[in-house]
């Protein structure tokens, strides 16, 4: 249950199985399991304990459904039944217990959900489906290692400027559109909209992790992201503003090595005071994108911060992206811009105020709710930028062995040449 996943061995199980404690419950289990292609007999008679005494001798299935009903207590019987499940199997609970503190006990311990009785049968679906994207995703990292991981770090010069609206669509455009499996993680703890803007329910996971960084690992990871599309998972939060979060930046370095696991990219939504307290979330970043505006504030800080980036990330390559850029006037040309910061505005994102409307109705990404040519076009080539630093980084690596070959070539024939004329003497 609580182990590293085998696909080998998932594909030679049985698909589902379920022990439960009374007829209603199986009446409901039953024709949703035939709906999913499985078996209808094996849902069987015998709650936990029952579960517990056939899979010490059986082969664990990949979905597990118990019932905690009989249970007196239900969190060491999950850990006995964690004993004896085999590594993957994906574990949904049900009892009549409503208690938060369970729950969240449970859940630590490995279980993917827990169902409070009497439970729908459009919620047992629901939970059905998040168990299933677990054991589909987001491993395809293992399917696809020939594409080379990429972490691009998306942060904002000023408040508003538009960042997290470009880092999910950044994610969103490398998911979709360039065919990595791709995980979000926005830093913003309080106030982060990186589950908002896709029409998703944020999850505690970013919060436990932040609480718990020893907890962090694979499995840890497939439970609480959020998965968005078929590649495209999210990790973010809402936590209460009366609850601060006083860490050392462990959590999230953690999360960036799991994510670079599980994930071919990973797009950080990285608020500007995290570069302050946790400069080390840039040091293995390859693209650093910086969003501004033409604003005499925003000039300020985005000398401040490139400048910052090249003393802490020179190993990143800086994509300056000016958003929701109008026709109208604005505090300062783009030209003085670019002369104060001392180098050229990669990209500019028009203002389009009527699509970034349509993307907040839909729950979507601006990239993938804007249809307008002059306004998905400079976000698209922010995602081939994104993607060319990696392979530009891969062909540099390759160049440098090529001419450490060289020179190793060069200095070998130079001591052959400088043994030459000895070997002749000597044979003469």
């Amino acid at each position: 249950m609580n182990a590293p996943f085998n696909a080998r061995a998932a594909a030679l199980r049985d698909p589902f199985c379920a022990f439960v404690c009374d007829d209603a419950t199986a009446e409901i289990l039953r024709p949703i399991a035939v709906e999913h292609g499985w078996a209808p007999e094996k849902v069987n008679k015998g709650g936990l304990r029952n579960a517990v005494q056939t899979l010490s001798v059986s082969t664990s299935p990949a979905i597990l459904f118990v019932d905690l009903s009989e249970s007196g207590d239900p969190l060491n019987d999950i850990n006995a039944l964690a004993e004896v499940c085999e590594p993957g199997t994906v574990v949904i609970a049900a009892g009549q217990v409503n208690d938060v503190r369970l729950y969240r006990d449970l859940i630590a311990s490995g279980l993917q959900d827990y169902l409070l009785k009497p439970f729908t049968a459009d919620q047992l679906r629901d939970s059905f489906v998040h168990a299933q994207l677990t054991i589909s995703g987001p491993r395809q990292n293992e399917a696809n290692n020939d594409k080379p991981h990429v972490v691009a770090a998306v942060l904002g010069v000023r408040g508003g400027v538009g960042a997290s609206t470009i880092a999910s669509s950044l994610a969103w455009l490398l998911g979709d559109k360039a065919g990595r499996s791709t995980g979000l993680l926005d830093l913003d703890v309080h106030f982060g909209t990186g589950a908002l803007s896709l029409d998703l329910e944020p999850g505690r996971g970013l919060t436990d992790a932040i609480e718990n960084p020893s907890r962090i690992d694979g499995l840890f990871i497939e439970r609480a992201m959020v998965r968005a599309t078929e590649k495209l998972a999210v990790l973010s939060a809402e936590a209460p503003i009366s609850q601060p979060f006083l860490n050392d930046g462990s959590a999230f370095y953690q999360l960036q090595e799991e994510l670079r696991n599980a994930f071919e990219s990973t797009v950080l939504d990285l608020p500007r005071h995290m570069l302050v307290q946790h400069p080390h979330l840039v040091h293995d970043v390859h693209v650093a994108v910086v969003v501004v505006e033409f604003t005499l504030a925003a000039t300020r800080d985005a000398i401040r911060i490139l400048s910052w980036l090249k003393a802490n990330a020179p190993q990143a390559r800086v994509i300056v992206v000016a958003n929701k850029i109008g026709s109208g006037v604005h505090e300062i040309t783009r030209k003085d811009f670019e002369s104060s910061i001392e180098r050229k505005v990669d990209l500019v994102v028009p203002l389009d105020v009527k699509a970034a409307a349509q993307a907040a109705k839909l729950g979507q990404p601006l990239a993938k709710a804007a249809s307008a040519a002059r306004l998905s076009q400079p976000l698209a080539q922010l995602a081939q930028m994104t993607t060319a630093a990696v392979a530009a980084e891969g062909e540099a690596d390759d160049e440098e062995a090529d001419s450490s070959v060289s020179l190793m070539a060069k200095l070998n024939l130079k001591t052959l040449l400088a043994k030459g004329p000895r070997l002749t003497k000597a044979k003469a």
